[in-house]
């Protein structure tokens, strides 16, 4: 049984919405902290009111494949973010703001929708700043026969109190872990204490679901699964990242190092992002999570490295 439906049989999804809800009056629900009224449909940083804006819906193929599986990740694209990162590959729908307001109604629709079409999960891409509002719709698509898990696909910068609240909700966290120095996170996403927020975050989600579990056919039902994307000459800090991981976290870790960074949105106005990876680098990073004791690496390419 998926998660969120045993809280929903115990009567508590109710609580848990009333509590996401309450952190939008003076909204308290990221690290960001901005305090406007969101109930009212005032924005903050990440601007979005009272109601979630989605860009795009449905079976998504390329993402890991312990989530894609035969059928795909049915996945929603949530419209802006919490945080504002110069290389974002999605900054039409995360930066621009690209999509379409939505209610609850209608969310509750297109979950029901991925469900129908046969994927093997909800992936809820882009959710920090959206958590009352995917709440809210998940207790009306429960009682449409929503049954499939839940994941959440962050940015890795999530506010602890929040993650608490989505305890026994969630079924698969799935965030970045995207630097290891606050310069760089300051000067590249605009938030200088990314590293420190996102350590807590990753305790915590790891907390409530533990390692990341794969079923017979390969399929994931519960876990954490870690990104971490390299950026060219060391810039995600990825030595400390995996020591971090490997050491505090788990050494069972599911983790994938991701190689396909290229310079797009603003990145190319940055000397040390406005180059493709190296194949020498992504070698470097594969090398440098294994020492760390890190064994369960996404990629059949990682393998390939591994083995060189």
């Amino acid at each position: 049984m998926v998660s969120y439906l045993r809280l929903h049989r115990q009567n508590l999804l109710r609580d848990r919405i009333n509590a996401a809800r309450a952190l939008l009056r003076n909204c308290t629900l990221c690290p960001r902290q901005c305090g406007v009224d969101r109930l009212r449909d005032q924005k903050g940083k990440c601007r979005t009111g009272r109601y979630a804006c989605v860009s795009s819906f449905g079976p998504h193929f390329g993402e890991e494949a312990p989530l894609v599986g035969k059928y795909g990740s049915g996945t929603i694209f949530f419209t802006n973010c919490n945080l504002n990162c110069v290389f974002c590959q999605n900054y039409s729908i995360s930066q621009l703001g690209e999509g379409t307001e939505i209610s609850p109604e209608q969310l509750a629709g297109l979950m029901i929708k991925i469900q129908n079409s046969g994927c093997h999960n909800i992936n809820l891409v882009t959710p920090t700043h959206v958590v009352p509002q995917i709440l809210e719709a998940l207790e009306l698509a429960i009682d449409q026969g929503l049954r499939i898990p839940l994941v959440y696909n962050s940015g890795g910068y999530d506010a602890v109190d929040t993650l608490a609240i989505l305890d026994g909700v969630i079924d698969i966290y799935m965030p970045d872990a995207k630097y290891a120095a606050s310069a760089n996170a300051q000067k590249f996403s605009g938030i200088e204490e990314y590293p420190a927020i996102n350590r807590n975050a990753l305790l915590e989600m790891h907390r409530q679901v533990g390692a990341l579990q794969i079923d017979t056919d390969g399929i994931a039902r519960k876990g954490l699964l870690l990104r971490h994307l390299l950026l060219p000459n060391g810039l995600a800090g990825t030595g400390e990242i995996v020591n971090f991981i490997a050491h505090f976290i788990s050494p069972n870790t599911y983790i994938n190092i991701m190689d396909q960074y290229h310079p797009c949105y603003k990145a190319s106005g940055y000397d040390k992002l406005n180059r493709k990876l190296t194949e020498d680098e992504y070698r470097q990073a594969i090398n440098l999570a294994h020492k760390a004791g890190l064994h369960r690496l996404d990629s059949k390419k990682a393998i390939e490295v591994r083995l060189f």
